[in-house]
């Protein structure tokens, strides 16, 4: 299937040399080109795969620029599809997106704009951005800032959300707190560091423990995991902000950008 597809595309790339050679030769190319599936049907008749791939092959090594161009459009045209299927996303899904109760929210809770940060407590870009979302946070009393746990960097970083979520369920006054410590430290989270923070801050380990075993938490992962995965989200942290979803860690200035882009959209909606 695949060398079919690439003979295909061979031939059209010789179609576009042959079609080019007539123009610049001062040929009616406009004739060749309503001809051209003829053209085509003919030189496949008079040529050889082996002469056509020889053809093609002088043809690109001498206009290699042709490559980078068909490169760059297809890189633009997948960037557009997939930003058409997170619009998609974000407006079947913004309950989801926006009021999960398995979320964690800093910021103002009533805050007219939401900003939610996919991380994981083990990703070292999340870490770093923590003081962004710390500045931004304390400088724009009206930003609700949604954190969406995305445990994917292995069995540590699944158990420490785990014991995260258990501590959400028990002590959710004081989850912005352990939010803090725990993604602000330098040590790997992992059931028993995240377990010290837990602790450290007055929860019950016998009781942490117990609701580890509630199977929400496992389905509200789940739920993050689907919804990731519609988004185009294969790494921490990335971001949802108004109708865009924004990937890594990209620096305060560039979500300040973002906030403010979502704001006057919502405005001009009149959201």
């Amino acid at each position: 299937m695949n060398k079919a597809i690439w003979f295909g595309s061979a031939s059209t790339v010789v179609a576009s040399a042959m079609l080019a050679a007539g123009f610049y030769a001062a040929k009616p190319s406009i004739a060749v080109a309503e001809q051209q599936p003829q053209v085509m049907a003919a030189a496949s008749d008079d040529l050889s795969r082996k002469e056509i791939e020889e053809i093609v092959r002088n043809y690109l090594l001498t206009n290699p620029e042709i490559l980078v161009e068909v490169q760059t459009a297809l890189e633009e045209k997948q960037k557009e599809a997939q930003r058409v299927a997170s619009l998609q996303t974000i407006q079947q899904a913004k309950d989801l997106i926006y009021n999960s109760p398995i979320d964690g929210v800093v910021g103002n809770p009533k805050g007219k704009t939401t900003i939610v940060e996919f991380y994981d407590y083990n990703c070292g870009f999340c870490k770093r951005a923590i003081t962004d979302m710390q500045e931004i946070v304390k400088t724009d009393p009206d930003l609700r800032f949604v954190l969406k746990e995305l445990p994917i960097l292995g069995p540590d970083s699944q158990k420490a959300h785990v014991v995260a979520q258990a501590f959400k369920h028990l002590m959710p006054e004081k989850y912005s707190e352990f939010h803090m410590r725990l993604l602000g430290g330098e040590t790997r989270a992992t059931e028993e560091t995240t377990m010290l923070v837990a602790t450290s801050l007055g929860a019950d380990e016998a009781k942490l423990r117990e609701e580890m075993k509630n199977p929400e938490i496992q389905k509200g992962f789940d739920a993050t995991f689907e919804l990731a995965d519609k988004l185009s989200i294969t790494g921490t942290p990335s971001y949802v902000v108004g109708d865009e979803v924004v990937f890594g860690a990209l620096g305060q200035q560039v979500l300040r950008e973002k906030i403010a882009t979502a704001r006057q959209a919502c405005q001009t909606a009149a959201c």
